[in-house]
């Protein structure tokens, strides 16, 4: 995360993001949505919403409590990241997608998505 402007490369791709100090929680948990959507065409616009998508949790309670600002299982909702925290809760459905196993933890740009990741 940088703060400063100055310190971002003008050759390379950025990603910019506002960080939501209010989120919406489920169960006192952050939490992320992804929707997958093929676009056939713009003019007119047709979209197809596929019918499964992907939740990821943090896997502790959100809080904005200073002791807790740095704590990754808190703020983040990434599976690479919570995988690791004791709280994990690996999702054992016996109904599991193709997209669900096939990023397990490498699929997709950020490395981190997988419907295992909900607690």
């Amino acid at each position: 995360m940088i703060a400063n402007t100055t310190r971002v490369s003008k050759r390379e791709g950025i990603l910019a993001c506002k960080y939501v100090a209010n989120p919406h929680l489920i169960n006192g948990l952050k939490y992320d949505l992804r929707v997958y959507v093929l676009v056939t065409s713009y003019n007119p616009l047709k979209v197809y919403i596929y019918n499964d998508g992907l939740v990821r949790f943090a896997t502790e309670k959100y809080s904005l409590d200073p002791k807790n600002l740095q704590k990754k299982y808190v703020h983040l909702t990434n599976f690479s990241v919570n995988k690791k925290n004791t709280n994990f809760v690996r999702n054992n459905d016996k109904k599991k997608n193709k997209a669900a196993t096939a990023n397990d933890d490498s699929g997709g740009s950020d490395n981190d998505n997988n419907a295992d990741g909900a607690p």
